[in-house]
């Protein structure tokens, strides 16, 4: 285990999409971006799907048996609206964490032909890092996201720790969090849309199980920040996601309380000393794991649908054992 920096200045980005306009999300990203810099955050992280929705209460026409024209049409402007990766909005948001000379972490939904993603990308620096796509849509989730695989579970080396992210209630999954522990992740980000009481004490539970900073980030919506013919209340100024982004170190005490009361950028210094003081007497993936009665497979390979053989071959992208998902 290695520390790069003695301390890292964090933020967390508690805000509301620009709902279905992904050139909208992108413009808060960079505003947002230059605010965090400007509270002198080298490392800033966003919710889940801020680019370009979460879509909370919307059914998209869904009963089982059955979808309607009128949901057909809303999952259709939801992919618009979507991020290609690699594409040039990928390639925008590299270029606002290059200029302000930043590692970013952001929550997108990603669209790869016609299937959606929701999606974290990673950003430092010197520019795009890559991606880690959720394993497991919840609920409803599951209507109008696909499901990553092990290709993208990456924790990336950087200059400020090991960083990595791991979505929502993928955060409830024990074995994910035995890979990434395994992957030596120092700088946890959990980007979420999550606002029960009991998801807090979760991150405080995985900072003291992982000994690691944990960056939990929420969006802040109001129904006034729904495009106007799918606002979900009479009243615009009702709440209908509260936040409660957070910052946790490896002990589990909280340097930044949950906050539930606005869009708030959310600022932390990490004492980076305090992970290997955590890892004296607890190392869940050391001397605490008891490698000799509990052991787990993680299997990174890509899983391609369409697999092409033959002499050709060589000159198709079919790399099955793509590195993407191994720590850098």
């Amino acid at each position: 285990m290695t520390v790069v920096k003695d301390s890292v200045r964090a933020a967390v980005v508690q805000a509301s999409s620009i709902f279905f306009d992904r050139q909208g999300s992108l413009e808060k990203t960079t505003q947002l971006t230059a605010d965090a810099v400007a509270k002198g955050a080298e490392l800033i992280v966003f919710p889940e799907a801020f680019i370009s929705a979460y879509p909370r209460g919307m059914d998209f026409g869904a009963v089982v048996g059955s979808r309607s024209d009128e949901g057909r049409e809303m999952f259709r402007r939801y992919w618009a609206s979507s991020v290609d990766v690699p594409g040039p909005d990928v390639d925008l948001i590299a270029e606002t964490a290059q200029d302000h000379k930043v590692h970013l972490v952001i929550g997108v939904i990603e669209r790869d032909g016609g299937t959606l993603y929701c999606t974290v990308l990673f950003f430092s620096p010197d520019g795009y890092l890559g991606k880690h796509r959720k394993l497991m849509p919840t609920g409803s989730e599951r209507l109008v996201w696909g499901f990553g695989n092990g290709s993208t579970l990456p924790v990336y080396d950087t200059s400020l720790g090991k960083l990595g992210a791991v979505i929502c209630w993928e955060n409830y999954m024990p074995l994910m969090r035995m890979a990434m522990y395994s992957k030596g992740i120092q700088l946890y980000c959990a980007p979420t849309a999550d606002n029960r009481n009991s998801w807090s004490a979760s991150m405080q539970h995985i900072a003291v199980e992982g000994r690691c900073f944990v960056l939990s980030c929420n969006q802040f919506v109001k129904a006034k920040d729904y495009p106007e013919d799918l606002c979900p209340s009479d009243n615009p100024e009702e709440i209908i996601s509260r936040g409660g982004s957070c910052i946790v170190d490896p002990f589990g005490n909280f340097l930044v309380e949950p906050h539930f009361e606005s869009e708030t950028i959310l600022i932390a210094d990490l004492d980076m000393a305090q992970i290997a003081r955590g890892k004296y007497d607890f190392d869940a993936v050391g001397h605490y794991a008891r490698p000799d009665v509990f052991q787990l497979l993680v299997d990174e390979r890509d899983t391609p649908v369409v697999v092409v053989k033959g002499d050709n071959s060589k000159t198709c992208k079919n790399d099955r054992y793509d590195t993407a998902g191994e720590s850098k």
